[in-house]
């Protein structure tokens, strides 16, 4: 019974949906030339979990049940979680697309504070699941964004939108933090549009 519990556990820590990323206005055409571009990060439209529950309840109620198992775990957790957008989330996706950006021996910088880029992606989150990691049983955390390129000086002018699905936080071992689980996510968002924006606008 335990061997086929472990098995099942296996099954479904590999077997995440694929990400799907679909071109929603625009085309790649603008990156020609570009030395750099700008990031944001928004999270003003977050949901989380099957229920769709708005970050503020997820947080709240994350916090409570936390907290009702071990007095002051929960406020701990709330402060991983507000946390972990700079510390973990950001940095994983500015990292694995440059990393994907440099190996194609492109010169071309994604970062944040970037106020003299001519572009800037905006980079919309719209909703995470964060899986689980229970040792015989695991599910990678999922991401959906919205990838929107604008011009600096003029962020109604959107030259490029991508709408990106299901993007997994694949796990290698144990990974029981929710928040570790969801930077992976965050990776593979990186990881697949460097590889497209090398494909697509710089190839």
């Amino acid at each position: 019974m335990k061997k086929l519990l472990f098995v099942f556990g296996l099954m479904l820590a590999f077997g995440a949906t694929a990400q799907k990323v679909k071109v929603e206005s625009g085309n790649y055409k603008f990156l020609k030339g570009e030395s750099e571009i700008n990031v944001e990060f928004d999270y003003s439209n977050l949901t989380l979990m099957k229920d769709n529950l708005t970050e503020e309840k997820y947080v709240e109620d994350r916090k409570n049940e936390l907290n009702k198992k071990e007095a002051g775990k929960g406020d701990a957790w709330e402060k991983e979680w507000n946390a972990a957008k700079e510390d973990i989330w950001e940095p994983k996706f500015l990292e694995l697309v440059n990393i994907v950006i440099s190996k194609k021996k492109k010169d071309l910088k994604f970062d944040k504070d970037l106020s003299s880029a001519k572009y800037t992606l905006i980079v919309e989150v719209k909703w995470i699941y964060p899986g689980w990691d229970v040792v015989v049983s695991k599910k990678p955390a999922e991401l959906n964004t919205v990838l929107k390129f604008v011009e600096t000086e003029n962020k109604d002018n959107v030259v490029l939108e991508l709408s990106s699905e299901k993007a997994p936080g694949a796990q290698y071992g144990s990974q029981f933090s929710n928040e570790t689980r969801i930077g992976e996510s965050f990776a593979k968002t990186g990881k697949t549009l460097g590889g497209l924006v090398f494909k697509k606008g710089l190839k």
